[in-house]
């Protein structure tokens, strides 16, 4: 079986007036399925827009993205769109729930635009929340959880179009340690139990002890990459 992500050569560059930025320098890798990686780096060293090319959010100067099989280098806008929601929950550092909204709300709104029928998008938001430990919390709007809570609805929310990959932005850079502690117990509870591949940004060492496999970004270069 071929591995979910395999990435050849990416080059990023970024014009910045008359100059220009190199953001990743010939980034080979790839990932297989039921993998959890901790991706870490110090601002500036390309982690965030690796993170950007494998959400299909950004599109590589040069080299070659598969996801899943998917190369995204010549689709549409609309296109990529919809790999985006099919294949890939994202979760966010600031949860970006939708704040007059319940927690099932919030979690079934990939299903809309996946068309999913009024029955089914309750069902599987439902699901997603149990998943996530947040039975009885489904009508609770955002300012009625804790920061830990809407951490959860978020990651229900990207589970809930049972998406090939996880990309998670600093999960817990909002978050005390504790609570912190608890969302990576769900990560790892996702991935050894359900076997979701996970790709997660960290600048914490704790949090990425967690991952299974950990990849160092330098000046837009993977330096180290270990198990």
């Amino acid at each position: 079986m071929e591995p979910l992500i395999q990435i050849k050569d990416l080059v990023k560059i970024y014009p910045l007036g008359e100059m220009e930025v190199q953001a990743l320098r010939g980034v080979s890798l790839s990932i297989e399925r039921g993998e959890f990686v901790a991706i870490m780096g110090a601002s500036g060293s390309g982690k965030s827009t690796f993170m950007n090319i494998l959400g299909f959010l950004d599109r590589p100067t040069s080299g070659q993205y598969l996801l899943d099989g998917i190369n995204g280098e010549h689709l549409s806008r609309d296109e990529l769109a919809e790999i985006r929601n099919q294949k890939i929950g994202f979760i966010f550092q600031g949860f970006n729930l939708l704040a007059r909204t319940s927690a099932i709300e919030n979690v079934h709104l990939p299903l809309i635009y996946a068309h999913v029928l009024s029955r089914r998008r309750k069902e599987m938001a439902q699901k997603a929340l149990s998943a996530v430990g947040l039975e009885g919390r489904e009508d609770h709007h955002p300012s009625q959880l804790s920061g830990g809570e809407q951490q959860r609805v978020a990651i229900a929310r990207a589970l809930v179009n049972q998406p090939s990959i996880l990309l998670a932005d600093e999960p817990t850079g909002n978050l005390d340690s504790k609570t912190s502690a608890e969302i990576m117990a769900i990560f790892q509870n996702l991935n050894g139990e359900m076997g979701i591949t996970i790709v997660m940004i960290t600048h914490e060492q704790d949090i990425a002890a967690y991952a299974k496999r950990k990849i160092l970004f330098k000046d837009g270069k993977i330096v180290e990459d270990h198990v």
